[in-house]
């Protein structure tokens, strides 16, 4: 198979300046140093910044717009023995900042309970059935989470029914704030946070941080919660530069070392060694399990396990978790495979920019991943509704170089709802409106489309041939972790390369290559491991059959095996190399 993605060097950087930058740095090898340069990282103290920020370089949080209100009302609560009722989202971000949020203000001695909307009765974040939960729990103070930026009708309400609420949001707020006591959004328009990308437990973990600081407790304490943000972070898919760097790295460290006891019994369940979790497990493997219990249901039971402090009942949840995931699981499976067939139907008929697929029988809590994966098999944004209560009801992917949402709101006299990201939203309209959506859908993203961004592309941060990767270069290229949006593994390019001894597939449905390459001129032999690419076995073969060199694109990684570690390259992308 030939490879169908473009290869794209970024090389922005000069050579006299990554020769400076690796000189400044003790003679850093200057393949990494064009991969900092690339982040963005041009000087000594901003490389010293990248690699040895720590806890004490975050934000002051008081430097967020309504801070000051938010604390002051909060403060006030606690000493006034107020009831608490803390709202939050259903997906990870939101019950981690849940689980936070309640945790907190239980140390503290406030009367508090929470509430996480059933998707299928309540729909998507703050609403009125929501909020009448909160009053018939006795609420003087509702505090929403991962959600309620856009929520105009519903703070009037909140209001009509004697509640005062504090809205803790990181998605893109309207032109018109909600009548609030606070809201706190760095991406508000007259927000100085200095970092606008946190998550939304991550804006919860700044209140908290700003209620320490007026409560006059021990700074210390809070840090236990970045386990919690860490799961957040990466599983928000957030970019993973400044503050969210700090916040990840840390909260990862707290992963390793003391999870709180519900994480330590989800990890075991889902056969992840805690003492060497990454950003990666949690994407791929803690964070849809935690995803499943709002997905399919009651993500209350998530942040119960979150919050669980007995051991048999963290044990029992977290079991409870690890079935709901294999029955989600399950139905992604079967809904994509309908899916892929109406999108190939639907493309058949013509090219389109856009996807907007819909049925009545999909299961409205795994349809969002399923929009992903068409992303990645046909690189366009895409669409995936189901039917709830009588509206279209999904969610939108997009590729990279198309807002989402700047695209659904040139549609918003269609919508009944919407919100979320540049990269991924939430939407319902009427059924009988679909149509008309999917048309005007495609014309919003064919006047910003352009037909490079509609080809996949492999951004590659430097060349480094094989024979120069070594335990030095690894130690310091372990450092850039932990990975994530703006801050991606490195990718680097080798070529001439010879593919040397077995060639195979493996993997329980034989769907990963793996093999091993050297320089054609000499030096060390690498393995390779290619996830999901066995239809590039042809191109090895040939290529070691025939002798005509190969290129790859791959990052570099540790591989443990039988109590061995040792390096590998994971394969990003390959071809034959051409003269």
């Amino acid at each position: 198979m030939t490879s169908r993605k473009r290869w794209h060097l970024k090389s922005t950087a000069t050579d006299a300046d990554v020769s400076e930058l690796a000189a400044s740095l003790n003679n850093l090898h200057p393949s990494l140093a064009r991969t900092l340069m690339e982040r963005g990282i041009a000087t000594f103290d901003a490389a010293r910044a990248y690699f040895r920020a720590s806890i004490s370089d975050l934000h002051d949080p008081f430097l967020m717009q309504d801070m000051e209100k938010a604390v002051t009302r909060i403060a006030e609560a606690l000493e006034a023995d107020e009831q608490f009722v803390v709202y939050g989202d259903y997906d990870v971000d939101g019950t981690t900042a849940t689980a936070l949020l309640t945790r907190y203000l239980r140390d503290v001695g406030g009367k508090v309970s929470f509430f996480v909307p059933n998707r299928f009765e309540h729909g998507y974040g703050l609403s009125k059935q929501g909020l009448d939960h909160a009053a018939s729990e006795g609420a003087r103070l509702v505090i929403a989470l991962d959600c309620g930026v856009t929520a105009i009708e519903e703070a009037v309400y909140a209001r009509e029914k004697g509640m005062d609420l504090i809205i803790c949001d990181h998605h893109t707020p309207l032109d018109t704030l909600p009548d609030a006591v606070a809201v706190l959004n760095p991406k508000r328009a007259d927000c100085a946070y200095p970092y606008k990308e946190l998550c939304g437990c991550g804006v919860t973990f700044k209140l908290v941080q700003a209620l320490e600081s007026r409560l006059q407790r021990s700074r210390s304490s809070i840090f236990d919660f970045l386990d919690l943000v860490a799961l957040a972070t990466a599983s928000d898919v957030v970019s993973v530069t400044g503050e969210n760097r700090i916040l990840l790295r840390e909260g990862l460290k707290q992963l390793r070392t003391n999870a709180r006891i519900g994480l330590r019994m989800l990890a075991e369940q889902a056969d992840v060694r805690l003492s060497e979790c990454s950003a990666s497990n949690i994407i791929f493997t803690l964070g849809p399990r935690i995803n499943a219990a709002g997905r399919l249901g009651d993500a209350a039971r998530a942040v119960s396990l979150m919050l669980a402090f007995d051991e048999l009942e963290a044990t029992a949840r977290a079991r409870q978790l690890e079935r709901l995931n294999q029955e989600r699981r399950e139905l992604d499976r079967e809904t994509q495979e309908l899916a892929f067939e109406q999108a190939d139907r639907i493309l058949a008929r013509g090219s389109r920019h856009t996807l907007v697929l819909h049925d009545d029988d999909w299961h409205l809590g795994v349809i969002g991943i399923v929009a992903s994966r068409l992303v990645e098999r046909h690189f366009r944004p895409t669409i995936m509704m189901t039917t709830v209560n009588g509206y279209a009801k999904g969610s939108a992917r997009s590729v990279a170089g198309i807002n989402i949402h700047a695209a659904l709101k040139e549609c918003s006299d269609i919508l009944t709802e919407f919100g979320g990201h540049d990269f991924a939203a939430g939407l319902s309209l009427p059924v009988d409106a679909i149509p008309e959506f999917a048309d005007r859908f495609e014309e919003a993203v064919s006047r910003a489309i352009t037909p490079d961004l509609l080809e996949p592309v492999v951004d590659v941060d430097a060349k480094l041939p094989v024979r120069e990767i070594n335990a030095k270069l690894w130690s310091i290229l372990h450092q850039f972790a932990p990975f994530g949006p703006d801050n991606d593994m490195p990718t680097f390019q080798a070529g001439n390369l010879e593919v040397v001894g077995a060639i195979s597939t493996v993997g329980r449905d034989r769907s990963h290559l793996r093999f091993a390459v050297q320089d054609r001129d000499g030096g060390q032999r690498l393995d390779v491991i290619g996830f999901r690419m066995s239809k590039y076995l042809d191109t090895v073969s040939e290529s070691q059959a025939t002798g005509t060199p190969l290129e790859l694109l791959y990052s570099i990684q540790e591989n443990t095996w039988n109590g061995r570690t040792k390096l590998q390259l994971q394969a990003h992308d390959m071809r034959l190399e051409t003269a």
